[in-house]
């Protein structure tokens, strides 16, 4: 059964990354009870964390639907909450798995609680960082709010046509049932020590003092929030915050740097199949070698193929982003001292290109693409130019792949804790 007065106890007076939307709906469902209107629980078997679903090509696909909260232990399946908890269980078990070659995160949730989404990102990323299985996120309809910071974490997030994602921001409801109590003839008394213990109780107006440390602590998870977003995306603080915690669909997402590209479920497992499907030892990158690179390095742009980021984008086709192949320039050592400024730049600039291009091509390789670092290098190809590229080589390799959700193919020695998992429920849903 849901525990009504619990479930309420998590949505007022406690900061939530939720969606206004799906909020609105938590109150109105609520509010019935503060007006004194008795709530028929819900029944429901006992939540049994998100679904894991394993395709032929060995790709790990995680349902992550419903309101997120810290722990679901005590709540009924019925109420569509999930814990963090077991969203990052199921992430760190797939990518641990030899079974599985990739894993894709399959995204329907509004957000959720506060408590919990920080620590089951950087669970998240410190699996992925173990492992060298691509992770991937598809909004397919909403990742908003935490749902969206769940994702922002994956290496290449895809949504829907119609899908959302963003609303970056943290919210704060207080419920004063004052003039209820009042008419129902209730008079609450507080007895207590220490001047804040009672701050923002429901059964008194919101002080001015309450309200400000509320804020307070809003801001604060709203500055976290932005922070870990835009590192994950890798944009500027201030470009999240610009966002102003809206909703972003389809193309308007991409072209935000929210997204990466527009494209199903279906599109985002038949890639990563493509992706991870055995590599030919003798194929090698075929690339356009008359593309050149501009003089000016700051857009990272080439000549002749410049993209205009207000023109739609194909499904088909990748999307521009920033750095899709999670490829990082390497520092640059420092100048000596009698170098002139103007040299030194453009020493630094050129190391920076070519650590470019070898972490790309380290990367690719990785992908089962072969790029020729030295000849790139040699006919001054630009990084950016390669790595579409090889989104492209990729994205080609995709269109003949057929994808048939099954249990893997491949056997493995002892029995892969994904399957196993999934033997259990359906065992305890026979019973």
């Amino acid at each position: 059964m849901i525990d009504l007065p619990f479930v309420a106890s998590r949505v007022f007076g406690t900061p939530l990354m939720i969606a206004r939307g799906k909020l609105e709906v938590i109150l109105g469902v609520l509010a019935p009870r503060f007006a004194g209107t008795p709530l028929a629980p819900a029944d429901g078997t006992a939540d049994a964390g998100p679904e894991t679903t394993i395709t032929e090509q060995n790709v790990a696909v995680i349902s992550v639907t419903g309101t997120l909260v810290s722990r679901s232990g005590y709540l009924d399946a019925a109420s569509g909450l999930l814990s963090y908890a077991d969203v990052g269980d199921a992430v760190a078990s797939a990518l641990a798995d030899p079974s599985v070659r990739g894993v894709i995160l399959d995204i329907d949730s509004p957000g959720g609680e506060v408590g919990g989404l920080f620590d089951v990102v950087e669970t998240i990323r410190a699996a992925k960082a173990d492992s060298s299985k691509p992770l991937w996120a598809v909004a397919n309809e909403c990742a908003l709010s935490a749902a969206y910071a769940i994702a922002s974490a994956a290496d290449r997030l895809y949504l829907t046509r119609t899908g959302e994602v963003g609303s970056v921001g943290v919210v704060a409801v207080h419920v004063d049932e004052s003039a209820a109590d009042t008419k129902a003839g209730l008079a609450w008394t507080y007895v207590f020590a220490g001047e804040t213990k009672i701050d923002g109780n429901s059964h008194q107006p919101l002080s001015d003092r309450a309200r400000a440390a509320i804020q307070a602590d809003v801001d604060q998870l709203y500055a976290q929030l932005c922070c870990l977003v835009a590192s994950n995306r890798r944009l500027k603080s201030e470009a999240v915050r610009a966002t102003d915690a809206a909703v972003y669909r389809g193309e308007a997402a991409v072209r935000a740097g929210l997204a990466d590209r527009i494209g199903t479920l279906g599109l985002a497992i038949a890639e990563m199949a493509a992706a991870i499907a055995p590599r030919d030892p003798h194929a090698r990158l075929t690339t356009n070698l008359k593309t050149k690179r501009s003089t000016s390095m700051a857009t990272n742009e080439t000549e002749g193929d410049q993209h205009d980021a207000s023109e739609p984008h194909s499904p088909g086709t990748p999307a521009p982003v920033a750095q899709p192949l999670n490829a990082e320039p390497a520092p640059s050592p420092p100048q000596p001292a009698t170098v002139p400024a103007a040299v030194s730049a453009q020493a630094d600039a050129l190391r920076a290109e070519y650590a470019e291009i070898a972490a790309l091509t380290a990367q690719a390789a990785r992908l089962g693409v072969t790029i020729d670092a030295a000849d790139a290098m040699r006919k001054d190809i630009s990084a950016d130019h390669l790595r579409r590229s090889v989104l492209e080589t990729l994205a080609s390799r995709s269109e003949a792949a057929t994808i048939i959700a099954a249990a893997p193919s491949t056997r493995v020695a002892g029995e892969s804790p994904i399957v196993r998992r999934a033997k259990q429920r359906a065992a305890a849903a026979s019973a």
